[in-house]
């Protein structure tokens, strides 16, 4: 998944002759996932893909992890980690990671490198700002609210096309396998299926190749043994078609369709994404709980499984009112650890009909450690919140 989709030119058939207009072939290049027995797609290049004149190890500025000690809910406030002079790629700061997925943030103001991530799957999503996704595969123009799943070891970079004044700001969950939509969003040959938040007319991919020339050119690689440099005979964008089931996609968390009921839903309904041993849910605007007696806001719960990370990136988000959560705060609700609404919030939601609330949420079902930068900008009072008391 997603769909099928066919760009710029390609062949009657996989794997015959294709020629350039000087007589040489094009060079063919098939991705495919799950040792080629999943999805992929098959790209002509104009040059061979194959060729690198240099490689060399790369060392990103290193970053301590530690375990959630002592465990408890903790509030992260990104915005407070705003620099200038970084980009999209090289500039994430991360936040919180396990052995399954790594979480960052970015407030970017130039263009990314090229990079491949040869590790997993991402999936951006754009908080503020606008940027261009380029790849091998051609150009999606994302802005606020836009989701983008990146497939494993495309090439790839990020431009921001905004107001030089205005940073983008992105969120990045990075997996270490694939990212898609719910299987029970989908027919058993890959079809949205009705009761589907979303389909198929809601996402979008590139639609025309991209091509740029140069050489000796260089591509940032995060491998599982660390990162590389690799520098290229030829620019990679040198795509003059492709067609299949994989490349990059965007959906904007606008077009998800809330599901609500007479009384409070729980969390899966929100599920937009899932990747290995986590998921990933929007919150929107939506028509609340319509039953008389109704609570509109969640309920105290404890997903035992799971740690809940919390993106907050628009409206205003009931359940968290008097908490100091903000726009652009990330909360770490752990498992080991009953959450719920702030005390007042069940009685104040009372006869509402409607939330006007934006976030993103990650469930991993592993615990996440914290990552430097986080503990930089967090809120130590987050914790206490629930008590109206002094930190112990």
């Amino acid at each position: 998944m997603p769909y099928y989709r066919r760009v710029g030119e390609v062949p009657p058939k996989r794997h015959t002759q294709f020629r350039q207009p000087d007589g040489s072939l094009y060079a063919e290049e098939l991705m495919g996932q799950e040792g080629f027995s999943s999805d992929s797609s098959l790209l002509y290049h104009r040059h061979l893909p194959t060729a690198i004149v240099a490689a060399e190890e790369y060392d990103p500025p290193a970053y301590a992890r530690v375990a959630n000690r002592p465990l408890k809910p903790r509030h992260f406030a990104t915005h407070k980690l705003d620099a200038g002079g970084t980009d999209p790629i090289l500039g994430r700061q991360p936040l919180l990671a396990n052995d399954d997925v790594h979480i960052s943030y970015v407030a970017a103001d130039r263009p990314s490198p090229l990079y491949r991530n040869a590790i997993g799957d991402e999936c951006v999503y754009v908080e503020s700002g606008s940027v261009r996704l380029e790849s091998t595969f051609g150009a999606l123009e994302l802005s606020a609210g836009d989701y983008a799943i990146i497939p494993t070891s495309v090439i790839h970079r990020y431009v921001p096309s905004g107001s030089p004044a205005e940073p983008v700001r992105m969120l990045s969950v990075a997996a270490t396998g694939h990212i898609g939509p719910p299987k029970r969003y989908l027919s058993a040959r890959g079809q949205f299926l009705e009761h589907s938040p979303y389909c198929e007319r809601d996402l979008r991919g590139p639609a025309a190749p991209l091509l740029a020339d140069g050489t000796d050119v260089p591509v940032y690689v995060w491998h599982r043994r660390g990162w590389s440099l690799h520098t290229y005979a030829h620019h990679p964008f040198d795509v003059v078609g492709w067609d299949g089931h994989l490349y990059p996609w965007a959906f904007s968390i606008h077009d998800f369709e809330p599901i609500t009921g007479r009384v409070h839903q729980p969390p899966p309904v929100h599920q937009t994404f899932q990747g290995p041993n986590f998921v990933i849910c929007s919150f929107v605007p939506r028509k609340v709980d319509y039953h008389p007696l109704a609570i509109p806001v969640p309920y105290n719960h404890h997903n035992v499984d799971s740690d809940e990370v919390l993106f907050y990136t628009g409206g205003n988000y009931e359940a968290r009112r008097g908490s100091g959560i903000g726009q652009g705060s990330i909360s770490l609700h752990p498992s080991g650890f009953t959450h719920g609404p702030q005390p007042g919030a069940p009685e104040r939601a009372i006869g509402a009909e409607f939330f006007d609330e934006l976030a993103v949420m990650v469930d991993t079902f592993r615990p996440l450690d914290l990552c430097e930068p986080a503990l930089a900008c967090e809120d130590a009072a987050y914790a206490w919140t629930w008590a109206h008391r002094p930190a112990q």
